[in-house]
């Protein structure tokens, strides 16, 4: 079993942290990550909006 990560930490480290990350992936990996966020962003966008108000 690998390294677990925890994402409890001030943001300056947390920054500096996915920073890190981020340099260690190869490109095909950060243009994956990155059409993920596009399509979430994409999802969010359309989706019909809940309330809870009656």
């Amino acid at each position: 079993m690998g390294k677990v990560k925890l994402n409890h930490a001030p943001p300056t480290i947390m920054e500096v942290r996915y920073l890190e990350e981020t340099r260690q992936l190869t490109y095909q990996q950060r243009f994956e990550k990155l059409i993920a966020i596009i399509e979430i962003s994409c999802l969010l966008k359309s989706a019909k909006k809940y309330s809870k108000s009656k």
